[in-house]
């Protein structure tokens, strides 16, 4: 048995240290376990619902979310562009939304849940490209007096403010609105009907 002193000092740094250790192990095992939880990007990709906060989109703006791999347009519409619907009615293939690969709540004017947003998939029916979104007037130069709508460039199909399909075009069907329901006033989630989640 040795009579040395014990170094006090020694002993709390030995401790210290084998504590930090320690604790660095325990986080670096921690956050791969933790991130497990979450949908892995395949998953996501196939399906898994996704959330878009909307508390930030101005009215005339367009927010772009991915779902499924698949562009998802939520238009802010303005007061100016929903009284603007009916003025072109007459021009559209199936302005009540009635062909059956619409949900219910998308069978009126303006196929969404609360007027002010429109959510669809940003693409076309006949082909799939990516339609554009033309604005301020340039789409007029597409259909006369609308100002605003989508254009594929693909084929020429037209698509108004609405995601409704104008008549004459390749596009067989307006744009596909998605599953999706708003969780509250800033948030809505893509993927799922309420009370299906």
């Amino acid at each position: 048995m040795s009579n040395a002193p014990v170094d006090n000092g020694r002993r709390r740094f030995l401790t210290i240290a084998t504590s930090v250790v320690g604790g660095v192990g325990v986080v670096g095992a921690a956050v791969p376990f933790i991130a497990s939880w979450n949908p892995s990007a395949k998953a996501r990709a196939a399906g898994a619902d996704v959330e878009a906060d909307i508390s930030k989109i101005e009215p005339g703006q367009m927010l772009r979310v991915e779902w499924r791999s698949k562009p998802v347009w939520i238009v802010r519409r303005t007061p100016e562009t929903l009284k603007s619907l009916a003025d072109h009615e007459d021009k559209l293939r199936d302005p009540e939304s009635l062909q059956p690969q619409q949900p219910v709540f998308a069978q009126n004017r303006y196929r969404s849940l609360k007027e002010e947003y429109m959510v669809v998939l940003g693409i076309c029916t006949h082909l799939g490209c990516s339609p554009q979104h033309l604005k301020d007037g340039a789409f007029a130069e597409q259909v006369e007096g609308v100002p605003d709508g989508f254009f594929c460039p693909c084929h020429g199909s037209k698509f108004d403010m609405a995601g409704r399909v104008f008549e004459s075009v390749p596009a067989p069907l307006n744009l596909v609105v998605p599953p999706h329901y708003y969780v509250d006033d800033n948030t809505i989630l893509i993927g799922s009907s309420e009370g299906a989640a």
